[in-house]
């Protein structure tokens, strides 16, 4: 005798599911799609690129191209000088944004309000409306060219601060009274009780602010001069003749996809803090 089964009502075809997918998977592979034919020039030789119409796969020339460049624009010192900037600036903005939405939440002093609103005005000014000033004080200080220069500008963070702020206040006012019976001061209850609970929110800043950091052209192309100082994204620009010369499009894309690599590997290792971040930031 068969084993007596008992079966749910069939299952109907849910369209509406299917169309999601196909949408995500067009817009995934729209978006994808500049990336793999930037790096399907980069293995391409010259003569290859300007064929028409052009293939779409990979060549035998990717680390001719690859070599070529980075010999010829001192690749490795534009990397390491990107890092040394996007990691500094990251860095410097979470410390900043910590102690000032710390000083502005659980500090009573007078003014308080307006210093903050005073630093979410500035949101109202970046480092592009404000570069000749910068400048300015910069060269008058004797940064120019050094990574002080390139750091300091961009080292404040407005948005960071609100994130912060907007984080401590749900912090349960009982912890604050916890720390005050044992006896904890405020750098001891910043250190023990919000910075470990701040976790979340640093790592999905830090995968933001290095990405700033990383990108950045119009402020390090202003205040460095010498090779030795020049970040990637600058040195991108660089590969790109000004005269009647056609670009090697081959080697541009060749520095374009190397100074891809970075940033996706911060984003790829801290995926999974930078969404969790996400997640208790709107919470």
């Amino acid at each position: 005798m068969k084993a007596f089964r008992t079966q749910g009502p069939p299952k109907k075809f849910d369209g509406s599911k299917l169309f999601i997918h196909l949408f995500l998977a067009v817009a995934v592979l729209l978006i994808c799609f500049p990336l793999y034919y930037a790096f399907v020039l980069s293995t391409q030789s010259m003569e290859e690129v300007m064929v028409t119409p052009q293939k779409l796969w990979p060549s035998s020339h990717l680390v001719e191209n690859y070599l070529k460049i980075w010999n010829r624009i001192h690749l490795g010192q534009l990397l390491f000088n990107s890092a040394v900037v996007a990691l500094a600036v990251s860095l410097g903005k979470i410390a900043i944004s910590i102690l000032s939405a710390f000083a502005i939440v659980y500090f009573n002093f007078r003014g308080k309000q307006f210093f903050f609103w005073m630093i979410f005005v500035t949101l109202m000014l970046p480092v592009p409306v404000r570069i000749v000033s910068t400048y300015q004080v910069i060269s008058d200080l004797g940064w120019v060219d050094t990574y002080m220069g390139l750091i300091i500008p961009l080292i404040a963070s407005a948005t960071a601060t609100f994130l912060f702020r907007q984080f401590y206040m749900t912090i349960p006012d009982e912890l604050v009274y916890a720390a005050k019976i044992d006896g904890s001061g405020p750098l001891r209850f910043l250190w023990s009780v919000l910075l470990p609970n701040s976790g979340p929110s640093i790592a999905a800043l830090f995968v933001v602010m290095f990405i700033y950091g990383w990108n950045q052209y119009l402020w390090p192309l202003m205040v460095t001069n010498s090779d030795r100082m020049k970040v990637v994204v600058v040195g991108i620009a660089s590969t790109i003749p000004t005269g009647t010369q056609p670009p090697e499009w081959n080697l541009v894309m060749a520095v374009a996809m190397m100074a891809l690599v970075p940033p996706v590997l911060v984003v790829l290792f801290m995926q999974r803090w930078f969404m969790h971040g996400l997640l208790e930031t709107e919470k």
